[in-house]
């Protein structure tokens, strides 16, 4: 009798969870406020809080909370230094806010931009720096790479979409830059439908993005279009999702990270794969991102591990760094050799806010069996 199936990701809302949320969009509906309302404002007020960030603004995506932050800082015009190897959206949000990316290499030791990346990236031209928390891990080196913003008259902004109660020395994602962004797509650590969320120290920002994430109205009850805004309001109903995924925030994480410890355990004594760790402790393991050696197929070995050991494994951080990507093409000046090797040999592994040990053990099995077989 085969296994059963060990899916990439899980989304998880017990049946508690789901009647919390029932009975707040209930509320919702017979009150008529469908959008940036009290749910969105306690959202805000709850994330924030978590974050130890006293100002917080939700919107409809993490993609334009993104493009809100960077408009609100000025960018238009100059260039904005962008990790290549992360998600379409940091890079596209650039390009929608008038700005330039520029893409930077990476760190080998942790997917994510270092001091010396961004060094070699800056220019006269460049205004701002989007550090991303690549699978929830915040790079030590980010405090570096504020220094060298700061010296330098660079913004920095921080793209946590995968960082919701990440920690680094008992500070938490969003809290070395001048904006951090983050998601609430169904995969993430805290879900929602979709939506996301501005963390700033200004309040003068977060005015700022209010006004962008309502097509750039003065207020919300009225007043005349001062900025070139869009409709990236939250919904009551995306907050109401996001209020009962943040209230289990601290559980999901510690499951993820007892998760983590048995993949570290048994992969150090595998031959053929490298943990990209966390040193810091302080990851929410929204990805366990591992490094096959050189020559491992990638492919095959994802495919041997679904097809013989029934374990699905997730899209890669990310498959294709963005300066390969056709679209932005006409933004490459050179090759960035770190971001192309680790690109094309890294993996996710399954791990859930759930996860049960069997599921761990299955994966484990898996790539004992699956690597003990491409190596001969």
């Amino acid at each position: 009798m085969s296994p059963p199936f060990v899916p990439p990701a899980r989304v998880v809302f017990d049946k508690e969870d789901r009647e919390r949320i029932l009975e707040m969009i209930d509320g919702a509906l017979m009150s008529g406020t469908l959008t940036i309302g009290p749910l969105t404002s306690e959202l805000e007020t709850s994330f924030g809080r978590a974050h130890q960030s006293p100002h917080a603004v939700g919107t409809n995506s993490g993609t334009s909370a993104i493009e809100i932050a960077l408009r609100a800082c000025g960018v238009e015009s100059g260039e904005v230094i962008v990790p290549a190897n992360t998600f379409y959206a940091t890079a596209a949000a650039v390009v929608h806010a008038g700005g330039r990316p520029r893409f930077a290499d990476v760190d080998p030791s942790t997917l994510a931009l270092s001091a010396e990346t961004v060094a070699r990236a800056l220019r006269p031209s460049v205004s701002a720096v989007i550090h991303v928390h690549i699978g929830g891990s915040i790079s030590p080196e980010i405090e570096p790479i504020r220094e060298l913003c700061a010296q330098r008259g660079v913004i920095l902004f921080e793209d946590a979409a995968h960082a919701h109660g990440s920690t680094l020395d008992g500070r938490f994602a969003g809290s070395w830059s001048k904006a951090a962004t983050f998601s609430f797509y169904p995969t993430k650590v805290v879900a929602s439908a979709e939506g996301g969320m501005i963390l700033t120290c200004e309040r003068s920002l977060a005015d700022e993005a209010r006004v962008y994430r309502d097509q750039g109205k003065a207020s919300f009850l009225g007043g005349g279009h001062i900025r070139l805004g869009s409709a990236w309001r939250m919904s009551e109903l995306q907050a109401a999702v996001a209020l009962v995924q943040l209230d289990r925030m601290r559980e999901h994480i510690d499951r993820r990270r007892e998760v983590a410890a048995s993949y570290d355990a048994a992969l150090a004594k595998i031959d053929g794969i490298s943990v990209l760790g966390d040193e810091s402790g302080g990851s929410n393991y929204y990805k366990y991102v591992a490094v096959l050696d050189g020559g491992i197929d990638r492919s095959t070995f994802k495919a041997t591990m679904k097809d013989e050991f029934a374990v699905g494994m997730s899209g890669e951080v990310y498959a294709t760094p963005l300066h390969l990507e056709p679209i932005f093409e006409p933004f490459v000046e050179e090759g960035l050799p770190v971001a192309e090797e680790l690109c094309a040999r890294h993996v996710c592994l399954p791990i859930h806010s759930d996860m049960a040990d069997s599921e761990v053990d299955q994966v484990i099995e898996g790539i004992t069996g699956t690597l003990g077989k491409m190596l001969g």
